[in-house]
């Protein structure tokens, strides 16, 4: 039985990176403080900057000086303010300082774990499942997490697409009616200016058998000032656009990134997380229940709980398939289904992403199923003796909506 999540009582009154900017950057006005472009201006990205405001381990000095040349290192001041400087576990520092086993490449680890480069038509697109492409636009973003998939973008040298690159990847689109749904990722799309990411939204919602578009981003999460009132409306002009964030521990969840969210979402932009498991770092299914409470309460759902790929360097926070799985069945009938996400593996080498979850059946029969349910009890579920699971009227259907 997991331990109660305390009740929220609404966000505190001051934000949360208040003590760590007043520490580390007292010279930053308030104007500047919510300026994101004065974040990326001030970001981190080298271990003479980060030694004057992080008291780094011996592990964390030399996973910088090994990774120099493998790696960037880019964290924002708002996301520096809220590390815990005293604890190297702290999840915001392992998720943004390198330690030295990042400098190894371990069996098994890939350059491109998804195998998206032989599926990448233009520099563009990536199309890998059916109905559905992904889109490169850039390769920078506010942090380059350690556990980075695309760190052979992210790691700079494609930066962001020509005006060229981003036309033939446009009429790729135009050119495969099969696709209904684009995933514009990178690097982070919302580090575009407006007038860029529209050039982008505005002749996608033209093309007719693109039904949607989503939007990969940790942008909330690392510099969620850049979510303003005329980016959330750039948005929803376009709509149906739904955002996909990546919080992977509630300290992530502070009062500028529920601003953030809760300003998509007031401007009919949908925001789902998608989380990713880190041995010693959200690897407790009560850190992971207490995330996924943390987003419904500001209208983002946990939409994925990602085994991590085996991207090269990342082996040690990698965590057993086997600690997902006991993940899941801990949270699934001791907390609302909203708040318990997939447990989703992307096969390495480009097999497409597959879901798990704990097995509930006991004994499949002609006449019944046996279950097992969250406590361990077994119930019996009658299977009807009529099987025919034809739909006539379907035919009907199809010729009246298309015909």
């Amino acid at each position: 039985m997991l331990p109660p999540v305390p009740p929220s009582k609404g966000a505190p009154a001051r934000p949360a990176s208040e003590a760590g900017r007043r520490s580390l950057f007292p010279d930053a006005t308030d104007a500047e403080w919510s300026d994101w472009r004065w974040h990326q201006r001030h970001a981190v990205r080298n271990l003479a900057q980060l030694e004057k405001y992080v008291l780094l381990t011996p592990d964390e000095r030399a996973g910088v000086q090994e990774t120099s040349e493998l790696f960037r290192i880019g964290i924002s001041p708002y996301y520096l303010s809220l590390i815990d400087r005293d604890h190297p576990f702290c999840p915001i520092r392992m998720q943004s300082i390198p330690v030295r086993a990042e400098a190894r490449i371990r069996p098994g680890e890939l350059a491109d774990p998804l195998g998206e480069d032989k599926t990448r038509p233009e520099e563009a697109i990536v199309h890998k499942y059916p109905d559905r492409v992904l889109f490169l636009a850039l390769d920078t973003c506010s942090v380059y997490c350690r556990h980075c998939t695309r760190r052979r973008i992210t790691k700079g040298g494609e930066a962001e697409l020509t005006k060229e690159q981003m036309r033939r990847g446009l009429e790729y689109i135009r050119r495969h009616p099969e696709v209904r749904d684009v995933l514009i990722s990178g690097g982070d799309p919302f580090l575009l200016s407006e007038e860029r990411l529209e050039e982008l939204l505005a002749p996608l919602h033209e093309i007719p058998h693109v039904e949607m578009v989503r939007i990969g981003t940790r942008v909330p999460v690392c510099l969620p000032m850049r979510v303003t009132d005329s980016l959330a409306r750039l948005l929803r002009r376009y709509a149906p656009v739904y955002v996909v964030t990546h919080f992977n521990h509630p300290k992530e969840v502070t009062p500028e990134a529920r601003e953030a969210c809760e300003r998509l979402v007031d401007h009919g932009v949908p925001v789902e997380n998608q989380a990713v498991l880190m041995r010693q770092l959200n690897s407790d299914a009560r850190i992971i229940r207490e995330l996924s409470h943390a987003l419904l309460r500001i209208r983002v759902r946990p939409y994925y709980l990602h085994q991590m790929d085996v991207a090269q360097g990342c082996e040690h926070l990698r965590t057993p398939i086997s600690k997902g799985m006991e993940i899941i069945q801990q949270l699934r009938g001791h907390t609302t289904g909203l708040a318990v996400p997939h447990l989703a593996v992307d096969l390495p080498g480009g097999g497409g992403k597959v879901t798990l979850q704990p097995d509930y059946v006991l004994e499949r029969g002609e006449h019944e199923t046996v279950f097992r349910n969250y406590k361990g009890e077994s119930y019996v579920y009658p299977e009807p003796e009529q099987t025919d699971c034809s739909c006539p009227y379907d035919s009907v259907w199809q010729t009246r909506r298309w015909g």
